[in-house]
């Protein structure tokens, strides 16, 4: 599963990226807004730290003609742009377009298997189910995934699931089973997947023992 990472932070996404972790990374107004800086500044430093990787970048524009032309102004950013529309009537027209213009386009904003199964016919290269949402109106979000993953797979759609609003771990966990193509989630949820209760427990016994060796390595 790759792992894209939901975030502006230059810092952050360095760190990840160090370690081979960063796939590709989702943005929207909502980050850009958080990061403080200028939309196209951000996203091109991004763009050139991940070279060939996805970086989503969304439209704001509600009508199909608005996005297309906001989608083509964001693409000449960097050749790695994604183009993130939201899953209405307008953005599935908007994804028809761009796709054709041989661009990648991310559609956003999904909570329907209907919606992810109209989006893969209009030519998205990704989809972003967002789980989390979905469970704070008490409704599974990974039943979502299950659903897309075989609806595409009956049908060979080559749209890729990312599994979006990542809240948990277990959220990671789920689309990995579940067969998501990609689990976009913020930093410090993709660095808590190292953690673990008996780990550190074994780590601190480890340290115990060995400090009554009276022993060094270095």
């Amino acid at each position: 599963m790759k792992f894209f990472v939901d975030t502006a932070d230059v810092a952050a996404i360095r760190e990840l990226n160090d370690l081979g972790m960063v796939d590709g990374v989702t943005t929207n107004p909502s980050i850009i807004a958080k990061s403080g800086r200028d939309i196209k500044e951000v996203t091109a430093e991004i763009c050139a730290m991940i070279p060939g990787k996805p970086v989503s970048a969304e439209t704001v524009a509600l009508d199909a003609e608005g996005m297309i032309a906001e989608g083509r102004e964001l693409a000449r950013i960097a050749d790695n742009i994604a183009i993130k529309v939201p899953l209405t009537w307008e953005g599935l027209k908007a994804c028809k377009v761009l796709t054709g213009e041989g661009r990648m386009v991310n559609v956003t904003l999904c909570f329907s298997a209907n919606q992810a199964l109209l989006a893969a016919k209009a030519g998205a290269t990704f989809i972003s189910p967002f789980v989390g949402r979905l469970d704070d109106i008490n409704i599974d979000g990974m039943e979502l995934i299950a659903e897309i993953r075989q609806i595409y797979d009956n049908y060979d759609f080559p749209t890729e699931i990312l599994t979006a609003s990542i809240r948990t771990v277990n959220h990671m966990k789920e689309a990995a089973l579940l067969g998501a193509d990609v689990a976009t989630a913020p930093p410090a949820v993709i660095k808590s997947m190292a953690n673990h209760v008996l780990t550190d427990k074994g780590l601190d016994a480890f340290l115990q023992d060995w400090a009554k060796t009276g022993q060094k390595i270095l």
